[in-house]
């Protein structure tokens, strides 16, 4: 058996931040990192953005984290499959032990997939390094691609793959692309971004069968029409990994509940990152699955792990780039809630305000306005005390 200091199960971003979170409290105690992946701690986000549109974004450079710098030591390519409190230990799925004094849960969560599909090499649910490569390799080959779901990673895998030479059809189940998240006038301007850069687009529609033949894919849609292509990336979200937290007898909601120290029931273990359910100071309790809440929170939860015992009172931004477009936005940004919309230049520069039954703002949607997302904080935290015709104006680009 091997056991370290600080043990954090899952490889990613959190896993990172939380590993030079230890070390700004912690020099010398041991930290394992146990990762499904073949690769060590990456920049997420690139996958879907800057590999595709920077000829000069490295990866040695630019994606990969560096997180040997900790002297952390990594244990790639292992499964977790046991958590026994009582011990304070970990089993793995090839029978292997390990130690801990302070474990981190930061397993992130499972992609959802397509009916009647499994991954494959032509099945890629995108969440890693090695889905990435794969694309890269069928993109770069012209292959006819497509992309299911009208989310973060649907919109940009699209726009990325199309703008590398290869055909793309996009599935996405609303009727307009972009229309759960963005008012009419913005979503038909999102929307025609695609149709201008030569993406079939089949809006409106689900994907209701599928089958993979080794050299191309079949896919029926809900409308009875058949899709083939080479490949297709589902961009459909995902479930927070809560098995093993569930399984060791932790509190699980939405996702691992934890204190605002991140700490679950288990005063050993904590929990960051897209599987935390955390109260947020401002927004209340909520899992976060971007890469600012990433960062901030295991970064919090490496101190904390180091026994710092600080609140995590960070609200997180996320943003996205598609084609020429670009947004930042903090809160909840649906178009099932009302909206006030103040605009520079109409659907090009300006801010979208999202408020709720009772006129209260939840979120803030900054368009092609940058380095803004701290007023956009404010902006919610004294929600309670603006009405909504003191929010044009309120930011500017």
């Amino acid at each position: 058996m091997t056991d370290y200091r600080y043990l954090i199960v899952g490889g990613g971003m959190v896993a990172d931040a939380a590993a030079r979170g230890i070390r700004e409290i912690d020099e010398s105690g041991t930290i394992g990192i146990l990762s499904e992946e073949t690769d060590r701690p990456y920049a997420r986000p690139a996958l879907s953005k800057k590999l595709w549109t920077d000829p000069d974004f490295s990866w040695d450079e630019k994606v990969d984290l560096h997180t040997e710098e900790t002297g952390a030591e990594f244990l790639l390519g292992t499964v977790v499959t046991a958590i026994d409190r009582d011990a304070k230990t970990v089993r793995t799925s090839d029978g292997t032990t390990h130690g801990y004094e302070r474990l981190l849960i930061a397993t992130g969560g499972h992609p959802r997939g397509l009916p009647d599909l499994q991954p494959s090499d032509r099945v890629l649910s995108y969440r890693s390094a090695d889905d990435y490569r794969r694309l890269r390799a069928l993109a770069d080959a012209g292959a006819h691609v497509v992309v299911v779901g009208g989310g973060y990673i649907g919109t940009e895998i699209a726009s990325g793959v199309v703008q590398n030479g290869a055909r793309v059809t996009f599935v996405d189940p609303d009727e307009v692309v972009g229309g759960n998240m963005f008012p009419p006038g913005l979503a038909a301007a999102f929307q025609q971004r695609f149709v201008d850069h030569g993406v079939e687009l089949r809006t409106g529609r689900r994907v209701t069968t599928g089958t993979d033949t080794g050299s191309g894919v079949t896919l029926t849609l809900d409308d009875g029409s058949v899709i083939e292509a080479d490949a297709v990336v589902a961009g459909l979200g995902i479930e927070p990994a809560t098995e093993l937290a569930s399984a060791a007898g932790l509190r699980v909601d939405d996702g691992i509940v934890v204190s605002s120290t991140l700490v679950t029931d288990d005063p050993s273990v904590f929990a960051a990152g897209d599987v935390a359910e955390y109260p947020d100071r401002i927004l209340g309790t909520r899992r976060v699955e971007h890469v600012d809440n990433a960062q901030q929170q295991g970064r919090q939860a490496g101190r904390n792990l180091a026994d710092a015992d600080e609140t995590y009172d960070h609200t997180p931004m996320y943003y996205s780039d598609v084609f020429d477009m670009g947004y930042e936005a903090v809160g909840q940004v649906s178009s099932h809630l009302r909206t006030v919309e103040d605009w520079q230049d109409p659907t090009v520069t300006g801010v979208v305000y999202y408020l709720d039954d009772d006129d209260t703002v939840r979120g803030v949607l900054l368009w092609n306005v940058w380095d803004k997302t701290d007023e956009a904080r404010k902006v919610l935290a004294d929600a309670n005390s603006l009405t909504a015709d003191m929010l044009p104006g309120r930011i500017t680009a």
